[in-house]
């Protein structure tokens, strides 16, 4: 029988990639002391799997932002820059109302008409035409556009990458929620069959595909018992402090209650699987409902109104005698 093929660990180490090592090797000494004390952060990190030091995190951050503010600089500087820049470049066009006026006047004053200006229209060349004016970009304009590229785009990319974590975390959280149902009941088959809890997180790490995150944090507790030594209870309490779900949060702090209580593990189990797909059944349907409300929007919106309308004209039409 051929040994099946190795595919390789459940999950990466701390991997840094080059634009972290870069950042971190201008700002991770600034920010290491401070980050590390960021009691918050670290939790964040650690909730949203993001495997990097705070201090990367922070430095990579701030290095991100520091670039985003330089490109929106250089843009600012070609908007603005004379000679060639957009605003110049608006400028220098004609206004439309000009142009009338300057294609009469070319055409009772040919003598006059200087071509080396290059003012022209469709018609007649009309260089040196005294109701010539070129567009105005109002001041209000230039303020808006200093402001949007000057600080609200920069501010805006460093609210985007500070928040990078928490978006991280909430993202995770949701597909947590999404598979604890499924893997509550396969705990609660498990337990029934008498399987120890080594085994029901063990068999859980092994079914990423099927499991999902859920999978991630039993292998995190099937780690912490066989490589760091840890016992279940502490492995567990850790996985409470990982989980970036209240379902999940609340699923661990569950089993350390039960564990240290010497309570029904099984029954436990039992309930909250019950528990959570009751729950999966309400947001199901709270979904459902709320496609189908889109559905029947779509539908009146989009087809029984313009039918509406073509039959209210026609008859209208037709009373009037139009």
């Amino acid at each position: 029988m051929a040994k099946k093929k190795d595919t390789g660990p459940l999950f990466e180490g701390m991997v840094l990639t080059e634009w972290q090592k870069f950042s971190n090797a201008i700002f991770g000494g600034f920010y290491r002391k401070g980050a590390r004390n960021d009691k918050e952060l670290m939790k964040t990190l650690a909730q949203a799997d993001i495997r990097v030091m705070p201090e990367v995190y922070k430095a990579t951050t701030m290095m991100s932002t520091i670039m985003t503010a330089i490109g929106c600089f250089g843009l600012l500087a070609l908007v603005f820059a004379p000679g060639f820049g957009a605003v110049a470049f608006y400028e220098n066009q004609q206004t439309a109302e000009s142009v009338d006026p300057c294609i009469i006047w070319a055409f009772e004053n040919k003598e006059l008409i200087d071509t080396s200006l290059g003012w022209s229209s469709e018609g007649y060349d009309y260089g040196g035409c005294p109701f010539y004016e070129t567009k105005t970009m109002g001041f209000v304009a230039k303020v808006i556009i200093v402001a949007l590229f000057g600080f609200l785009l920069p501010y805006g990319a460093f609210k985007y990458f500070s928040n990078t974590a928490q978006r991280e975390k909430d993202a995770r959280g949701e597909r947590l929620e999404k598979f604890l149902p499924y893997a509550a009941s396969y705990t609660a088959a498990m337990s029934a069959a008498n399987a120890t809890p080594m085994k029901i997180f063990k068999s859980l790490a092994a079914n990423e595909e099927i499991y999902g995150e859920i999978a991630y944090d039993s292998a995190m507790i099937y780690r912490d018992i066989t490589l760091l030594g840890m016992d279940l209870i502490t492995a567990i309490k850790h996985a409470v402090d990982r989980a970036a779900s209240p379902w999940a949060t609340e699923f661990f702090q569950g089993m350390v209650g039960t564990l240290s209580s010497g309570g029904n593990l099984k029954l436990y189990f039992l309930n909250r699987a019950e528990h959570y797909m009751r729950e999966n059944r309400i947001r199901l349907t709270v979904f459902l409902e709320t496609l189908g409300l889109m559905a029947e929007s779509y539908v009146v919106v989009a087809v029984a109104m313009p039918l509406f309308l073509i039959v209210m004209l026609v008859i209208m039409f037709w009373v009037s005698g139009a």
